[in-house]
């Protein structure tokens, strides 16, 4: 008996080591989801208003119309912005050091820029 017991506890942890690692990699595939979505409401935002939201504005203005954009048809989103998965703000800035588009990121599950595995940035400018 306390043989299978034992079995039973091993086979317990390997399944909950393996149960975590697939949670972190869930949060880290929504939080590429998100900013992909961000990344496609911007365009429709930059089509109807000839340029992207700037820092202060944020990503806030997908949902509310800034006072200095008359041409603004949105709201761009359907619900509020929401936090990144581990309940913190993406970070937005514009214009973005990364090309012309802005810059959109999540710090990963530290909160700290750079880091590896699932402490590591979710970028819009990088698929990884």
């Amino acid at each position: 008996m306390l043989v299978v017991m034992v079995i039973i506890g091993l086979f317990v942890g390997l399944v909950s080591l393996n149960l975590f690692k697939k949670g972190d990699d869930a949060k880290r595939m929504a939080g590429r989801a998100q900013i992909s979505t961000f990344m496609q409401a911007l365009g429709l935002y930059k089509l109807d208003t000839g340029t992207y939201p700037n820092t202060e504005q944020g990503l806030q203005a997908l949902r509310v119309k800034p006072e200095d954009s008359p041409q603004w048809a949105g709201p761009y989103l359907k619900s509020d912005i929401p936090l990144d998965p581990w309940g913190r703000p993406y970070l937005y800035k514009y214009p973005g050091e990364h090309g012309d588009d802005p810059d959109v990121i999540s710090l990963g599950a530290d909160g700290q820029p750079g880091g590896e595995g699932n402490n590591a940035d979710i970028v819009s400018w990088s698929n990884k």
